[in-house]
């Protein structure tokens, strides 16, 4: 058969997940914790379930927790959200980002992505019959260079998605960079999808969002995660927020791809907002003692650590230790050293000429603790 995706293979977080799990290594490659979500929230998925909240919720998502999204949107950034018109839940934000592309982009169209980029992106641009222009950010800050983005812009330019906090460079946009964004969109009139969903992993800011400008936002579907939010990726509860017109494109095609998502989670996850919404505002304390003291750990390795602004990654530049390159390199420090990482490069269409691996720290401090001695003693 003629595969639509003929140059994708297994994601880069499949492959090393398993090697970790073949070697029985630690495993800082896929970003997902290693200690389990809040009791309360265990406790409402149980009660909920047995309840008899196992059917078909709405398919926009159940009112409740709409709401309460729309509440935590106004705490977070002072916008008023319709829960009505613009908050849809999803199966995950992999779910909310496809089906976002998959509503503004035909064929023939263009989509800017800042490289290194989520690997989720480009495929869907393709399923949707556009094609990628692909942007280089590049280390060691990775700030986005807005007169070359928008140099980028043509006639056929259609979206530009970008991410911040950033996955994998744990960067952080600032308002300059979000006012930048919205002057580029507005100019050229591009929609705009915001992959938000470690907004509130922010450590030496204040959390930040597309929701902060208004002229943004009129253009910008909004996605963000519960599963980062609440330690959770397993349950795949992820929402768009986006004006009422983009809101009715994103939910026609929602419709036909998951229709719905996990009921009782959807109970679980408003009751959680609407009792401890104190966990999402504290999310940023709590990850960035995780990142400290993994990074204290390190400081005795030989890999140079790069600042750590948001997200719950850490890249290493690994040049003082190795002269491969990162896919040989990751697969190396798993097979012999007991420690899974993610290479940087597999994000990249073009990659640079740097030797730089991502980081998980989102796990139990002694796991940190353990990975870092065996990385210490290379």
């Amino acid at each position: 058969m003629n595969s639509k995706l003929p140059d994708v293979g297994t994601t880069i977080f499949s492959v090393m997940s398993a090697m970790a799990s073949e070697c029985g290594a630690i495993n800082l490659s896929q970003g997902f914790p290693d200690f389990t979500p809040n009791g309360y929230l265990l406790d409402r998925l149980s009660h909920h379930a047995y309840s008899g909240k196992n059917q078909y919720a709405p398919m926009n998502g159940i009112p409740e927790l709409r709401q309460a999204i729309a509440r935590l949107t106004q705490e977070c950034y002072g916008r008023a959200i319709n829960s009505d018109t613009e908050v849809t839940l999803a199966s995950g934000a992999t779910e909310a980002l496809f089906v976002a592309i998959q509503a503004v982009v035909n064929l023939g169209d263009e989509v800017i992505l800042l490289d290194p980029a989520y690997d989720s992106y480009a495929p869907a641009v393709t399923l949707a019959g556009g094609s990628c222009k692909h942007i280089s950010l590049m280390p060691p800050h990775y700030h986005p260079d807005w007169q070359q983005i928008e140099a980028a812009v043509s006639a056929k330019t259609r979206l530009i998605i970008v991410n911040s906090p950033h996955n994998p460079t744990a960067t952080v946009f600032s308002d300059d960079d979000w006012l930048a964004l919205a002057n580029v969109a507005e100019k050229h009139e591009l929609f705009v999808i915001s992959d938000e969903v470690y907004e509130h992993i922010v450590f030496d800011q204040a959390r930040n969002s597309a929701h902060r400008y208004p002229a943004l936002f009129d253009r910008t579907f909004v996605i963000s995660s519960f599963g980062k939010t609440f330690h959770a990726t397993g349950w795949k509860l992820g929402y768009c927020i986006a004006p009422p017109a983009l809101s009715v494109e994103f939910r026609k095609i929602h419709q036909f791809v998951t229709f719905t998502s996990f009921t009782p989670a959807q109970y679980a996850v408003a009751d959680m907002l609407n009792k401890y919404s104190d966990e999402v505002h504290g999310l940023g304390d709590f990850y960035r003692s995780k990142r400290d003291c993994f990074i204290n750990a390190m400081q005795t390795s030989r890999f140079a650590m790069l600042p750590s602004a948001g997200t719950y990654f850490a890249l290493a530049d690994y040049s003082a230790i190795s002269d491969k390159n990162d896919v040989d390199f990751c697969e190396e420090l798993a097979r012999e050293h007991g420690v899974a990482a993610i290479p940087l490069s597999v994000f990249y269409k073009a990659p640079p000429n740097s030797r730089i691996i991502r980081f998980c720290f989102a796990k139990r401090e002694e796991t940190l603790l353990d990975a870092a001695s065996k990385l210490c003693a290379l």
